[in-house]
């Protein structure tokens, strides 16, 4: 599943494509499963709207919209003072597992599992694809903030009350989303190894000073990740289709049997939070 990283590649190649564009016309396929919200309050929202920008939320990507009239549930949106229509509202894509969020010329083959084309007013089209179908494609006209803190932004201080509380395995309570928002499997791991911690201590256990090299490694991974255009571990392609390259980086995930970076000892694979999870046990205390 695309993390943190691959997330924040993919939406700022988004903005960069699409920002200040206008949505003319939205084409959605026939299952339901990718669909969080219905397929007309979808189409309603989107059709004449403008994209303001392109972001990460998380693991979400979120289009800012910009319209006079987006409507959600058949109801057009309006200031509840003075009755006037509202520009606004959000559309968020999450990409599941095998997502992807593809800008393309019309010509272009559309994909089979293709489940959403947006026909943009310069002539591109913005297209959601998704063979396994566990993405999903939400509008809103509330702010969406995410389920837990943001990695990227949050404060030593901050994350380690986070964490000085539990009594999860600490690669558990990074993978909880509602702690933290974003982190993945893959960058827990590789935070887990740098910061020298292993991934099956209790959270509650850690010292303030394995916090603060915690909060450091977290930052730093994903801020290399994202630098790097993320991991290409299976379906993750940017939006122009391209894989990322961080994957060359691994110290630790993906790497089971091979000798520690640092220490020679093979790194071992177990499985934390029904994830597989990977750690040197000599590096690892």
């Amino acid at each position: 599943m695309p993390e943190l990283p691959e997330v924040e590649t993919i939406a700022n190649g988004l903005n960069k494509r699409v920002a200040g564009d206008r949505i003319d016309s939205v084409w959605l396929g026939s299952k339901p499963e990718p669909l969080k919200s219905s397929a007309h309050e979808i189409s309603s929202a989107l059709e004449g709207a403008r994209i303001q920008r392109v972001r990460r939320v998380g693991k979400h990507i979120v289009f800012d919209l910009q319209s006079g009239d987006l409507q959600l549930g058949g109801l057009q949106s309006r200031d509840l003072a003075s009755g006037k229509k509202t520009g606004g509202g959000q559309w968020i894509v999450h990409l599941g597992m095998t997502g992807r969020m593809l800008v393309a010329t019309p010509e272009t083959e559309i994909p089979k599992h293709t489940h959403l084309v947006a026909k943009m007013a310069s002539g591109r089209e913005l297209r959601f694809v998704d063979p396994r179908r566990f993405g999903r494609l939400e509008v809103r006209q509330s702010s969406f903030s995410g389920p837990g803190s943001e990695p990227l932004q949050i404060g030593v201080e901050e994350f380690s009350r986070l964490f000085h509380r539990s009594k999860a395995p600490i690669k558990a309570a990074l993978l909880n989303q509602k702690l933290l928002h974003g982190v993945g499997n893959i960058y827990a791991d590789e935070a887990l190894f740098r910061a020298h911690i292993r991934p099956r201590r209790r959270a509650n256990t850690l010292t303030s000073t394995e916090l603060k090299k915690l909060h450091a490694a977290v930052q730093k991974v994903l801020r290399a990740a994202i630098a790097a255009g993320g991991s290409s571990i299976s379906d993750y392609v940017d939006a122009d289709g391209e894989a990322g390259f961080f994957q060359i980086q691994h110290r630790a995930y993906g790497r089971e049997g091979k000798p520690c970076l640092k220490c020679k000892t093979p790194i071992k694979k177990i499985v934390v939070a029904g994830r597989g999870t990977h750690y040197c046990p000599q590096c690892q205390k």
